[in-house]
């Protein structure tokens, strides 16, 4: 059952005072399906720069491992850019439930091809499909929403960081320690002739395997969260992608809001885009673009030879590295963000985060300079560590 939702404009005085217990029927499904995006994404962390070297399309060049990289990054950040307000407004229509299993299968094909490509424009394209129907994210997202109420709401957002912990902890170390198996464990895998001309098929293929099991999850153990008045083939022949939002049934959640009475039209997005909210959407961003570039430079970083300004680190040692960080990440996150929170505010904390990039990114070419001069010893393990963000 969908809880009543409030709105924004409803005021304050009115709002309940009871708090009202978490669905956790379903919250636990919604949970487990977050795992399967930052599990995939974090498995290829650890090596994808030698994967770029091992399929030969820089020509032995290592100083053009990182252009390559920020091609296949940026290839599903690309994709899905142009199509997740597509996806989200979709699930409004035809349900949460139908684009989070469009999602699941596009990580699990997606991971798959990935680890069977051989050229880097397979690789690409893996990522750009990902990217483009992996909607699960925010529609997920939207779901915590139908089913939660303003008094339990706060609560179920707490635990959304928790399968990103996860994912961000497991897929580095998936990723590192099951590439290339049949060189890392020969007693294993050394007779496997598959993983010999697919060194990287292994680690994709748990992602693949996950990402299938929470499929089966969310057809079977997933309740849709709203009432669907239309069909997907009836959006397609009345152009439903060439509609604006405002044209378009709203979902369930709008009627619970005024039940019995008219339902609300929404309003226009110029009316959204007030001074705060273009602030906010402007931080955002800015610091989203810092945190992608960052994740996708790190990983170069530790796998370039120290003559290049990296570290010369392989996969299994890179893994290690981008597990503790997403570990430490998600255990500052549970046991301090809320305090620090309520003590200084969300300005002070982001304006923190903020500057806290700037000697982060100073500390490159000091943690390259220590490796040169002491090779990779206690000096550059001891400021490693400050270089995670």
């Amino acid at each position: 059952m969908i809880a009543h939702q409030d709105d924004e404009e409803t005021p304050l005085l009115q709002r309940p005072t009871t708090r009202t217990p978490l669905p956790w029927d379903q919250f636990w499904v919604i949970l487990f399906l977050q795992l399967s995006e930052p599990l995939s994404s974090k498995t290829l962390s650890p090596f994808v720069p030698q994967l770029i070297k091992d399929i030969g399309v820089t020509h032995g060049d290592e100083s053009q491992v990182g252009h390559y990289v920020g091609i296949l990054e940026s290839s599903y950040y690309a994709a899905h850019m142009l199509t997740i307000f597509h996806w989200t407004q979709l699930s409004d229509h035809i349900g949460r439930k139908p684009v989070i299993l469009i999602a699941l299968l596009a990580i699990s094909v997606s991971m798959l091809s990935f680890g069977l490509s051989k050229t880097f424009l397979g690789l690409v394209v893996s990522r750009a499909v990902s990217g483009a129907f992996d909607g699960s994210n925010t529609v997920i997202k939207s779901m915590v929403m139908d089913i939660t109420d303003i008094t339990n709401m706060p609560k179920a957002y707490g635990y959304i960081p928790i399968p990103w912990m996860i994912g961000k902890t497991a897929g580095p170390l998936i990723g590192g320690s099951l590439s290339r198996p049949a060189d890392r464990f020969p007693d294993i895998f050394g007779q496997s002739e598959l993983l010999k001309f697919y060194p990287y098929l292994l680690p994709c293929s748990i992602s693949t395997i996950f990402a299938s099991i929470s499929w089966l999850v969310a057809y079977f153990c997933l309740k849709e969260s709203v009432s669907t008045k239309t069909s997907l083939w009836e959006l397609i022949k009345g152009g439903f992608f060439r509609q604006s939002y405002s044209n378009s049934h709203q979902p369930s959640s709008n009627v619970l809001i005024n039940p019995g009475g008219a339902q609300p039209k929404p309003l226009p997005l110029r009316a959204l885009l007030t001074p705060k909210v273009l602030t906010i959407t402007v931080n955002f961003a800015t610091m989203a673009l810092f945190h992608m570039a960052f994740t996708s430079v790190l990983p170069v970083f530790y796998a370039t030879s120290i003559e290049l300004g990296g570290l010369s680190l392989d996969p299994p040692r890179i893994g290690v590295i981008l597990a503790a960080q997403g570990a430490a990440h998600g255990i500052f996150q549970l046991l301090f963000y809320a305090r620090l929170h309520d003590h200084f505010g969300a300005k002070a904390i982001h304006f923190t985060g903020v500057s806290s990039g700037i000697p982060i990114v100073i500390l490159f070419p000091v943690i390259n300079a220590l490796a040169r001069s002491h090779g990779i010893g206690l000096a550059v393990c001891c400021v490693l560590p400050s270089s995670l963000r």
